[in-house]
């Protein structure tokens, strides 16, 4: 491959490409959700504890590597615009569907968490309300659903949109950063091509990672709950700034596309020895020393399983398309509706009582044609597009059918 040209960079498509298919990735993570013995908001009747290991084939890198695309994307954006149209475009483009998540989308993933606790606890101190008894309590904070561990259900919630949240408050630091110090994303690129050099491209984030869940996990656990997540917020807004830096950086890339197969190799390794010693110790405690040192492992499997797809992706999928267009724009809709369709789904598949594997192929394809339907819609009407964080468009190209051609 000729050595890149910071012409080359002027759009990644690599990191579009990568968006998408994290993005798809999460959707499928949270089908799991459902399968899997973990807590989630509704649950199986029928869990499956083999499917933990290939939950966390993802789980340590997935939002992570969001983080970082999505600090890449604030790069070009930043280098567009000025700070304060930056902090003000970011406001428009993600506070509109916070907002609306938190009072229309979300809203059900909390009902049927609730209908599913006093199903499976008949003499639990509450009942379920209905429909527009249980929002009004929602809105409020009036609920008192709380089990029989004290531990109560918080609204009005964001759940999965806590991604959004923070990326905002994220983009509103760096906005501040970037009035303070002059070329910000300038000199952030060369650090970080200065101190990614040679095998530091994957050791020193790997101690970064390692030194954060050694330190600050056992301290803040993670809770998406913005004040208080405060390893959550050193591992992501890291990986925000990292992404920041080395958007438009023609050498990191390079290095990355080198070190793609051995970052590849490294993550399997730590996959398969993290995934082992979780199943082994699922419900037992391991000996100190064995738990510390798991905490590095999973740091190798988080951060060259993101170095190995970031490398591939610049090597291989460094091409654009309407294919590309369309999902590049869509995938936030996606993102927003997703996890509740899921919850609404999955909750009433289970009363059918299909087998497990087709319930499991209905609930995937549902929630993706979901996905694509509200899309469909919402982007053809002018004044739910920002609710969705889309931006303006013609009439006339709105309602104009996906071209993949």
């Amino acid at each position: 491959m000729p050595p890149s040209t910071s012409q080359d960079l002027a759009r990644r498509h690599d990191l579009d490409w990568i968006r998408v298919g994290a993005f798809f990735l999460l959707i499928l993570y949270h089908v799991g959700m459902f399968y899997v013995p973990w807590e989630w908001h509704v649950k199986s009747p029928h869990p499956i504890p083999a499917l933990e290991p290939v939950m966390m084939l993802t789980s340590p890198w997935r939002l992570t590597l969001l983080f970082l695309v999505s600090g890449a994307a604030t790069r070009f954006m930043a280098d567009k615009v000025s700070v304060g149209k930056l902090a003000r475009g970011r406001m428009a483009r993600l506070l509109p569907p916070l907002l609306l998540a938190m009072i229309v989308i979300v809203p059900p993933q909390s009902y049927y968490q609730v209908a599913e606790y006093v199903a499976a606890h008949p003499q639990a101190p509450f009942g379920v309300d209905p429909w527009p008894v249980f929002w009004g309590k929602y809105m409020t904070s009036s609920g008192r659903w709380c089990g029989e561990d004290g531990d109560c259900l918080i609204t009005p919630t964001w759940n999965h949109m806590w991604f959004v949240a923070y990326l905002l408050v994220y983009t509103l630091v760096l906005a501040l950063l970037l009035a303070i110090i002059p070329r910000l994303g300038d000199k952030l690129q060369a650090a970080c091509e200065r101190m990614l050099a040679g095998p530091w491209l994957l050791v020193a984030p790997i101690a970064f990672l390692a030194l954060a869940r050694a330190v600050l996990l056992p301290l803040f656990d993670i809770t998406h709950a913005l004040v208080d997540d405060w390893y959550n917020h050193a591992i992501s807004f890291a990986a925000f700034l990292l992404g920041f830096g080395l958007a438009k950086s023609s050498v990191l890339r390079d290095r990355l596309i080198a070190l793609r197969w051995p970052a590849l190799t490294l993550a399997i390794v730590a996959y398969a020895m993290f995934a082992t010693y979780a199943w082994i110790y699922r419900q037992g405690e391991p000996a100190e020393a064995l738990h510390l040192a798991m905490r590095g492992v999973y740091a190798v499997d988080q951060w060259c399983a993101i170095a190995a797809i970031l490398g591939i992706g610049a090597r291989h999928l460094n091409r654009g398309g309407p294919v590309l267009r369309y999902l590049t724009v869509g995938v936030f809709p996606f993102y927003i509706v997703h996890q509740t369709v899921t919850v609404v789904l999955a909750h009433h598949l289970a009363k059918l009582g299909l087998p497990q594997g087709l319930e499991a192929l209905i609930l995937v394809a549902g929630t993706f044609g979901a996905c694509f339907v509200t899309y469909e819609i919402v982007r053809r009407v002018p004044g739910v597009r920002a609710l969705f964080g889309l931006r303006a468009q013609p009439a006339a190209e709105a309602s104009r059918p996906p071209a993949f051609a």
